[in-house]
């Protein structure tokens, strides 16, 4: 995947952009590893950032990083401390139980910024919802960066976002239609974002730009989610429907040419929203970093896209 990407050059204004600190929590599946995290912390103090483990980051209750309340004690003490970003080390599954009981006034007042992905667009979507604050769709400690050598495009993305360098992302997007707006960037995780259709933490986004990807789910799945949010009102009050990546599922014999691109192209029409195609993010090893609740720019032109991520006026 050939992703380009812009970003500010820093000048006398670099200290403007000095990493702080980033605290790592478990909110959602344990942490397999205690050693992904340890290199996790290696790769981010490598790009200047102070790094915390939360004490409970590898607490194991049946398949969650501890309990319930453990979990949601985990981000209220992330509010408490001095560290600017508070980083999510995996998805998996665990964060849709905790969501009545999450702060979410003291999470937004913080001014903190929350990472992850996966089961990590619950929490975004929840904050919006409740209470318009931006959050980010981006890496996770374990997942990403818990490897000796985690991608170094991730690894800067995240770096250029969370110090608000990052100005415009641009990817190629073979095959996208022509759009040219401005909105909300929101989405995440498919099966997530769906999860969340009829509660009071799914955000009520118009004139927006939707993102999605997703994993392991056949493409009749992905079809049939969608067609769930188009049911329900929802990608006909976008600007755009901007595709991730739709990673590891197994097509078989009885599909009979029914694929990914059969479903973008029943997306493209039966929605008249622009679909833009190849963002680079998913559960794949280049992702970026999004600010969800941000109102961003997109366009596209000649077979590539941009979002325009902080605009100078």
């Amino acid at each position: 995947m050939n992703t380009d990407h812009h970003s500010h050059i820093c000048g006398a204004d670099c200290a403007a952009h000095a990493p702080q600190g980033v605290y790592i929590i478990s909110s959602s599946s344990a942490v397999e590893q205690a050693e992904q995290l340890q290199w996790a912390q290696q790769h981010l103090q490598a790009l200047g950032w102070h790094v915390a483990l939360d004490p409970d980051v590898l607490a194991v209750y049946q398949r969650f990083a501890g309990t319930d309340q453990q979990r949601v004690a985990a981000i209220h003490r992330a509010l408490e401390q001095p560290h600017n970003v508070v980083l999510s080390s995996r998805g998996g599954y665990g964060l849709s139980r905790l969501l009545p009981a999450i702060n979410w006034q003291a999470v937004a007042d913080s001014g903190k910024r929350f990472v992850g992905h996966s089961d990590f667009t619950a929490f975004n979507n929840a904050l919006l919802a409740q209470t318009g604050a931006i959050s980010y769709a981006g890496p996770c400690a374990a997942f990403d960066f818990g490897v000796p050598e985690p991608d170094d495009l991730t690894l800067d993305l995240f770096h250029e976002s969370m110090t608000n360098q990052l100005e415009i992302l641009s990817f190629e997007s073979e095959g996208s239609d022509a759009v040219d707006a401005r909105g909300v960037l929101w989405g995440g995780n498919l099966a997530m974002l769906c999860s969340l259709l009829g509660t009071p933490y799914f955000p009520q986004i118009d004139q927006g730009i939707l993102f999605l990807e997703d994993v392991g789910e056949h493409p009749y799945r992905i079809e049939r989610m969608l067609a769930q949010l188009w049911q329900a009102g929802v990608l006909q009050r976008q600007q755009a429907i901007v595709l991730g990546q739709f990673t590891e599922y197994k097509l078989a014999p009885r599909d009979n040419g029914f694929d990914l691109s059969q479903v973008i192209a029943w997306l493209k029409a039966t929605v008249s929203v622009p679909v833009v195609q190849g963002l680079p993010y998913g559960h794949t090893e280049v992702k970026a970093t999004l600010p969800i609740g941000k109102k961003i720019g997109i366009a596209t032109e000649s077979d590539m896209a941009y979002l325009v991520i902080e605009e100078h006026h």
